[in-house]
């Protein structure tokens, strides 16, 4: 499980290019709502670390973001071979975010 934010994203192209399971997550650092759900992400991720985790810093003018039509931090979404399967925003609890991990089949 990725544990920071990363400044700069893969392409749209490149994301919905990648095989197999991946689960990005798009916030910020300084988000309150990103901090504390952060405990709820690392024990749904410690079920399933073979999963790729793409942690990307959003905001105005980030393109990820934006082509995935993130609007609230926390958005974390599920991909199976780039195409989009579960979304979890803001997420109360880890059942929510074990129910995108069953929707990636891994």
């Amino acid at each position: 499980m990725e544990t920071s934010y990363a400044t700069t994203a893969p392409s749209r192209e490149e994301v919905d290019a990648l095989p197999g399971p991946t689960v990005l997550e798009f916030g910020t650092g300084w988000c309150g709502w990103c901090r504390g759900a952060q405990p709820l992400i690392a024990e749904a991720f410690a079920e399933h670390p073979q999963v790729r985790h793409l942690k990307v810093e959003d905001g105005p003018g980030r393109p990820l973001g934006r082509s995935f039509r993130v609007k609230l931090w926390p958005t974390i979404v599920f991909l199976r071979d780039g195409q989009e399967v579960a979304r979890v925003t803001r997420p109360a609890d880890t059942d929510e975010i074990r129910a995108g991990f069953a929707r990636l089949g891994d």
